[in-house]
């Protein structure tokens, strides 16, 4: 009789979710930014304390997939529903997971006063350049010359103006304590962007204030390429003009 080795188990699903199969579409980056979100309430040992909030958009499946409290808000309203929450109940852990047509369009002056405000809150901000759920129409996020539903012949700056920098512009307030910019398109990026977002929990944990981490996202379908071809779009077309990198750390600040 054969003698069965016994194989080290080197990787699982992490405990903060749940086992509903994800409901995204392929080559979306959704799956994995619930991954890192859910390793880091993992490893910060946070879940049982979290309340998660998502609003109107391909994000509003997230109450689905994490193991913590979840609460569905109206579009755009996902700060002012964390703010809420957070002042009521400071000692959990408060996050809202968002989407580009949801933050910086709709809910543009919710981000900016909750941000400026420096609220003890932690937003998982994801940035795919277009409207995804809704059939592909121009986000304020969509790059210049981009087409669209609703950009047939490209986004033009001089009638639509300039695509968004969240945090560029939130990088200007006095207020945030942690505002980074990470993508997924390489092993190296998931890498950065699990500590990033680790560390927006992290210093909600630590009282800092309001933390913030944009993850650029692919959306094959309404970019209408395949996985492979929207993940050599994002790296060519997006991170220039979305450079990753940290724009604001206090732990920085002398």
């Amino acid at each position: 009789m054969g003698v069965k080795k016994l194989m080290k188990q080197v990787f699982t699903k992490p405990k903060s979710l749940t086992d509903v199969p994800f409901t995204y579409c392929p080559g979306c980056h959704h799956g994995i930014i619930h991954r890192l979100v859910a390793e880091a309430m993992d490893d910060l040992n946070i879940a049982e304390d979290t309340i998660g909030i998502a609003p109107v958009g391909c994000a509003v499946f997230a109450y689905l997939f994490f193991e913590c409290d979840m609460i569905v808000a109206a579009h755009g309203r996902a700060p002012a529903i964390a703010t809420g929450i957070k002042r009521v109940k400071p000692d959990n852990i408060v996050f809202t997971y968002q989407g580009d047509g949801d933050l910086a369009s709709i809910g543009t002056a919710e981000i900016v006063h909750a941000a400026n405000r420096g609220e003890k809150i932690t937003v998982i901000f994801v940035n795919n350049a277009i409207y995804g759920m809704t059939g592909g129409q121009m986000a304020p996020t969509t790059l210049e010359g981009q087409i669209t539903q609703t950009s047939p012949y490209g986004r033009d700056s001089k009638t639509m103006g300039m695509p968004i920098r969240i945090c560029e512009l939130l990088s200007t307030l006095n207020s945030p304590a942690y505002i980074a910019r990470v993508a997924l398109t390489k092993p190296a990026y998931i890498v950065k962007a699990k500590k990033a977002i680790k560390k927006a929990f992290q210093y909600q944990l630590d009282g800092k204030g309001f933390a913030l981490v944009e993850v650029l996202s692919t959306c094959p379908t309404s970019w209408g390429l395949s996985p492979k071809e929207a993940n050599e779009w994002l790296n060519e077309k997006m991170i220039p003009y979305y450079p990753l990198g940290e724009f604001k750390n206090v732990e920085e600040v002398s």
